[in-house]
């Protein structure tokens, strides 16, 4: 069985989910192959997985007649699904969406992106995320639906111990962008560097897909502030397999990791983070909500206001019996919902679902054929 997952570029959280979920179904009997329109600095995570980077409509036709797979994956892109869709492509094209921004952002591109998704997929994919959830249900409750956590590589990306920093390290992933707002990772910054002698910030990005208004703001503020321009170190387009180290250290120094994006469809950074024994203090975005429980695995504050984060994430650094019972849910809670293998199991009752196994694919081991776990399903959920 053959399937070809499609996305603008491999990058960010984009390019960890279709990395990940490939190897996960290769485990179970299923090639995948994977399409970008435009090439990234995340394509170096990428092993043994076929890769494409092309936006040639010949060579994508080309692609999809030849190869001839069972299913396509369409994340984000309408033009590619309706592109697919003209080529005569006969097989299940589902539409997956990730994110979508904040919620304004995303229910306008819905409502530009309507017609043409009830028009061309075959079903709608997207993670378990209330805010999504609710805007599907709205937007398309004539398509089938699936709705299930992403996975992560429970069994190669983990906790690493290094020789402990003599200094505490606040970290933060995402991009310079609006959506991601980094702005109050700095303003969080100025505060805790002014009440922790020694502490360091450590950011990492991809510096390829920061927005050039962003980053003009970006830099006049370190140039404001020559205290937090020094303790602030900048690490961009690190490799993916190289994070884990970055975060076993981030968490084994006393730090913690800051998330604080005004809207996640999943969250990799703080799932991740969570994996590596890193505490994570975090807006609720949506889809951090799946493995944060407030006091239990990590820690939430309310967006916008720096008294109550500045006050969590002392709380984090300072009170060791909390901090080491949350590193230790967090880890236990990541392994038991988000493992690949369960991810798989859900995509391929998935395809069960829509008729996209052909009848020469064996049944999923410990799955009835024409009965798949009903919990992939949106609708059953």
């Amino acid at each position: 069985m053959k399937i070809l997952f499609t996305f603008f570029n491999p990058s960010g959280g984009m390019e960890t989910l279709n990395r990940i979920r490939s190897n996960a179904l290769k485990d179970h009997g299923i090639e995948s192959h994977l399409l970008y329109n435009i090439d990234g600095e995340g394509r170096q995570n990428i092993k043994d997985i076929r890769t494409i980077v092309t936006s040639d409509s010949d060579t994508i036709r080309n692609l999809i007649e030849q190869e001839k797979y069972d299913a396509v994956i369409v994340c984000s892109d309408i033009h590619m699904l309706v592109q697919i869709r003209s080529f005569g492509y006969g097989g299940r094209l589902i539409f997956e969406f990730q994110g979508l921004g904040t919620p304004e952002e995303a229910t306008q591109i819905l409502q530009n992106f309507k017609d043409p998704i009830n028009r061309h997929a075959d079903a709608l994919l997207y993670p378990r995320t209330a805010h999504l959830r609710r805007l599907m249900r709205s937007f398309f409750p004539d398509i089938q639906q699936y709705c299930f956590d992403d996975p992560l590589d429970c069994k190669n990306f983990g906790y690493t111990a290094y020789p402990q920093k003599a200094y505490p390290i606040i970290g933060w992933i995402g991009r310079i962008q609006a959506n991601k707002n980094w702005r109050e990772f700095l303003q969080m910054g100025q505060r805790l560097i002014r009440l922790h002698p020694g502490l360091s910030l450590w950011l990492f990005d991809d510096d390829t897909l920061s927005d050039s208004a962003e980053l003009t703001g970006y830099h006049q503020i370190l140039e404001a502030d020559p205290l937090l321009s020094s303790r602030l170190f900048r690490y961009s387009n690190i490799p993916h397999e190289l994070m884990a180290d970055y975060l076993s250290i981030i968490g084994d120094s006393g730090g913690l990791l800051v998330s604080t994006s005004i809207r996640e469809g999943f969250g990799y950074a703080v799932a991740e983070a969570m994996l590596c024994r890193c505490p994570v203090l975090s807006t609720d975005s949506g889809g951090v909500r799946r493995f944060i429980f407030h006091n239990r695995t990590g820690k939430f504050y309310t967006r916008g206001n720096l008294d109550e984060a500045v006050k969590e994430a002392l709380s984090l650094m300072i009170n060791i019996p909390l901090r080491n019972r949350l590193i230790q849910s967090a880890e236990m809670h990541i392994h038991k919902h988000f493992s690949a293998d369960l991810y798989a199991e859900h995509f391929i009752a998935m395809l069960y679902r829509l008729d996209a196994v052909p009848s020469t694919f064996p049944a999923h081991k410990g799955k009835e054929q024409q009965r798949p776990n009903d919990d992939a399903n949106e609708n059953q959920s």
